[in-house]
């Protein structure tokens, strides 16, 4: 048992991480942010190792797009006061877009790794990743709708790990995909107390 704990100790600290990531997720705490970014630090060098190269990629986008989240919610949406950006829904022009994104991510990743990687799994690992990107960029925004994203991207990943044997990993992602619906009920519900807010305002 030990030595399996030396041997895996790089993801049992980004699990860790993950979790506490999603537990400030749900409770929509801009320090999720910085813990991601730490998270995503070490699943780069797991994902390299398994040969995961599309999702070794989003790690590295997760980084880039944890400091600008970080600085948006800081910020807030009028650039004054900590946490005040408000939860908002997709339009029908949002959402047509996003899909329309997500698509061309999907194809394009999909073609990269089929050419120039030697992935097992090249078009799960890019529905993956294209979903993680657009759900991602919708936290940042603070979209709800990203939760429902977060419930599909979560459960393929798990099965995908638990295919390849990260089973530390599998343990996170059920956990992700579990508490993803958690994570939307919550929210549903702090939208409802803004707007409640907002129309006494």
């Amino acid at each position: 048992m030990l030595a399996w704990i030396t041997a895996n100790y790089v993801e049992i600290i980004g699990a860790t991480l993950g979790l506490l990531f999603l537990f400030l997720e749900i409770k929509g705490n801009m320090w999720l942010w910085p813990v991601g970014l730490l998270s995503s630090a070490f699943y780069v060098a797991i994902f390299f190792s398994a040969k995961f190269y599309a999702d070794m990629g989003l790690q590295v986008y997760y980084v880039l797009i944890s400091i600008y989240g970080w600085y948006r919610w800081w910020c807030g949406s009028d650039g004054r006061e900590e946490n005040d950006l408000p939860i908002i829904s997709l339009n029908v022009r949002l959402a047509l877009g996003l899909s329309l994104v997500t698509t061309i991510i999907f194809f394009g990743i999909a073609e990269i790794l089929k050419r120039y990687t030697d992935s097992p799994v090249p078009y799960w690992d890019s529905f993956i990743s294209s979903l993680s990107i657009v759900a991602t960029w919708m936290l940042a925004k603070k979209i709800i709708e990203m939760w429902w994203i977060w419930v599909i991207a979560n459960f393929v990943s798990l099965c995908l790990y638990f295919w390849k044997g990260l089973y530390p990993s599998v343990v996170l992602f059920f956990f992700y995909t579990v508490m993803s619906f958690a994570g939307y009920y919550a929210w549903r519900k702090k939208l409802a107390e803004q707007q409640v807010k907002y129309d006494r305002a």
